[in-house]
């Protein structure tokens, strides 16, 4: 549930900073249309995103996983088509907010699990 949270959280923060950043290809009516996205992602990457990548996994092999940022995209679209005040310029402007959270998300994800160690 707390990471549930924190992808909420997160996706809040960058929906925000890009709607700062672009104005021309991301917009954003307000801070609760912004709230009410977060929250719809974080539903559909639980719900739906095992589904798309299983159906993509084939591509997702043969690019070794850069059309993973296409499957986020298309979220990103489900998302934009379901929140009111909450939309895209087109499917490039799409792609670089999903290429940002995916940054985003890296920064901040639990690597405890990771040890690297010198000799």
């Amino acid at each position: 549930m707390l990471r549930f949270i924190t992808n909420v959280a997160l996706n809040l923060a960058v929906f925000l900073a890009c709607a700062m950043l672009f104005p021309s290809g991301f917009h954003l009516e307000n801070m609760g249309a912004a709230a009410v996205a977060a929250l719809v992602l974080a539903v559909l990457n639980v719900v739906l995103k095992p589904i798309l990548l299983l159906l993509s996994l084939p591509l997702v092999i043969v690019t070794m996983g850069i059309f993973l940022i296409v499957v986020n995209t298309i979220l990103l679209e489900i998302t934009a088509h379901l929140v009111g005040g909450f939309a895209f310029s087109s499917f490039w402007w799409a792609m670089l907010v999903a290429i940002i959270l995916a940054v985003v998300s890296f920064i901040f994800s639990d690597r405890k699990q990771v040890k690297i160690e010198r000799e």
